[in-house]
């Protein structure tokens, strides 16, 4: 029982650690995977914005 004791605390900080540890590595999955959605996003509304103006006939820049 008294290893258990001396154990015990160690065990639970390190149960702890490995939780928020976890946690912070899900948290920074999803933050770049909305990041890279939103990258995608805006991209693709330059690159249909850059394609209306071309062929816009009152800039003159028809293709």
């Amino acid at each position: 029982m008294q290893y258990v004791e001396v154990l015990a605390p160690s065990i639970v900080i390190a149960l702890i650690f490995w939780f928020v540890i976890k946690a912070v590595s899900n948290v920074d999955r999803s933050e770049r995977r909305a990041e890279a959605e939103a990258d995608r996003a805006r991209s693709e509304h330059l690159a249909n914005k850059a394609g209306r103006k071309a062929n816009n006939p009152e800039t003159g820049n028809s293709l």
